[in-house]
């Protein structure tokens, strides 16, 4: 009862005085907010942002930096790729179900292109080359390569393929220190500042603060453990992030990913939807997560996966975070990749931006009955699947899971496999439920006055799958609306 108590919102006839004020105020320096402070300060409005850490960036600057972008941005035609809002929304209708917003995603595929000119306006580079191959992001600072399973079975003959992942240009780039995410957030950071947005650092949301209607009209924050009172004229914009670090949270909504979360920063700690659920605020997908296999796709691309009955369940050229949720939710996290030794030391001569992770096999074995029994199989089973695989990588074909074949041949002895089972982390998907003017929408529907929400903090345009750039996509462009949003708001 006590740590509810510290959530629920704070009358304002209780604050004495305001610590802080602007028209709209800004919880969060990550993208989602950095973008919602640039428009709000475009539409006139003084901008303050509230930061907990000592530094602007969040979770967006540690990231690879994929933006899922599309419908014929300026890279994609002049690196030659045809592609629709029509082809990019049916995607990722079909590849982030069940359960998409379709209005969201309607709205964000048919205004990608504007938001891709929008970023390159403000200072975001992307350099005019194309990566194809399999991989979580350029092993160099190329700016456009597939990033969601476009290419690969069951989306390639659906909906014409076509490349969406937009990676901001980076020189020198350095895995997790210095990547794409740090080359987007850099220029627009710079920009809000040129625009006049003012921040605050080291202060951390405790509570919102309303008046006797029920408006949002500040915040309640801490600074060292010091009471910030911040006032906001116009609205509250949270940009808070996931709640993938929130333990309880997690086991509450999303366990199979609890002791395990990546790709984000330890503030994700859930405040940001804890204090709007203090108000009545709607939820959405609160189970749904992003899920990581950690090991090289170049490697896997030309193995194959079999799990704990020595079975094959996912395509190997798909997109590694499909893999990773097929591993986690559907095979109790437990699977293998099996390779071949020539197909080994093909892998081993690509570039990647994994090579670290290219480590000797678990297992390695002259015969298949020998890894199988090694790997701890039941018997025939492992040797059944690769029969049957080698049957039709015979001539170049897999009708079971639909690999391309270019990734199609037999397996071969000596074998070898990777041991998986636990390789794989995840960040929560699920959060506010908010409307495409970016409002936090109450359970019963009607928006919460004076408060508006986007980023992880958010549902965004995924539910139960995941393309990577999504976070910073939606984040992004759903951050510009709050801003605008909250500015208009009188």
């Amino acid at each position: 009862m006590a740590e509810t108590a510290t959530v629920r919102p704070l009358p304002a006839g209780e604050v004495e005085n305001w610590d802080y004020e602007a028209d709209v105020v800004v919880v969060g320096f990550g993208i989602a907010g950095v973008c919602a402070a640039i428009e709000a300060a475009h539409s006139g409005a003084d901008v303050l942002v509230l930061e907990r850490t000592g530094g602007w960036g969040g979770a967006a600057a540690m990231s690879g930096g994929f933006i899922y972008l599309g419908g014929g941005t300026a890279l994609q035609q002049k690196l030659g790729f045809e592609d629709t809002a029509e082809n990019m929304e049916a995607f990722l209708t079909a590849a982030l179900g069940p359960g998409v917003d379709k209005a969201k995603i309607h709205d964000y595929c048919h205004n990608s292109v504007e938001h891709f000119d929008w970023l390159v306006a403000h200072g975001v580079p992307f350099k005019e080359e194309f990566w194809g191959e399999p991989g979580y992001e350029p092993p160099a600072d190329q700016g456009l390569m597939y990033s969601g399973g476009e290419n690969a079975a069951p989306f390639k003959d659906l909906v014409p393929p076509a490349p969406r992942g937009h990676l901001a240009w980076t020189k020198d780039k350095k895995l997790g220190e210095k990547g794409g995410g740090y080359m987007l957030m850099e220029p627009l950071a710079a920009k809000a500042d040129e625009l006049g947005v003012r921040h605050e650092y080291d202060v951390r949301l405790r509570r919102l603060i309303v008046d006797d209607s029920g408006r949002v009209v500040g915040v309640a924050a801490t600074r060292y453990g010091k009471p910030v009172q911040v006032r906001a004229r116009r609205g509250v914009v949270l940009a808070t992030g996931s709640f993938a670090y929130n333990h309880e949270m997690v086991l509450r909504f999303a366990p199979k990913i609890a002791g395990r979360p990546t790709a984000t920063v330890e503030e994700h700690d859930g405040i940001g939807i804890q204090v709007a659920q203090a108000l009545g605020a709607d939820l959405a997908h609160m189970d749904a997560t992003e899920v990581a296999l950690v090991v090289d796709p170049q490697l896997v691309a030309r193995g194959i996966l079999v799990n704990g009955h020595g079975q094959r369940f996912v395509t190997e050229d798909t997109y590694a975070g499909r893999m990773g949720q097929a591993v986690l939710q559907d095979q109790d996290n437990k699977a293998y990749l099996v390779i071949d030794e020539l197909a080994l030391e093909e892998a081993m001569e690509t570039q990647s931006s994994l090579s670290f992770l290219r480590v000797a096999p678990t297992w390695v074995a002259e015969t298949v009955a020998e890894l199988e029994s090694d790997m701890g199989l039941p018997e025939r089973t492992l040797q059944s699947t690769i029969d049957l695989y080698n049957h039709h990588a015979q001539q170049g074909s897999d009708p079971f899971l639909h690999k391309k074949s270019e990734w199609v041949k037999p397996i071969r002895t000596p074998l070898g496999a990777y041991d998986l089972r636990g390789y794989t982390g995840g960040f929560t998907l699920g959060g506010l439920r908010t409307d495409l003017d970016s409002r936090v929408l109450h359970v019963s529907g009607d928006p919460i006055p004076g408060l508006y929400a986007a980023g992880r903090v958010t549902s965004g345009i995924c539910a139960g799958g995941y393309a990577s750039g999504c976070s910073l996509g939606d984040g992004s462009f759903y951050g510009r609306r709050a801003g605008v949003s909250a500015a208009k708001q009188l």
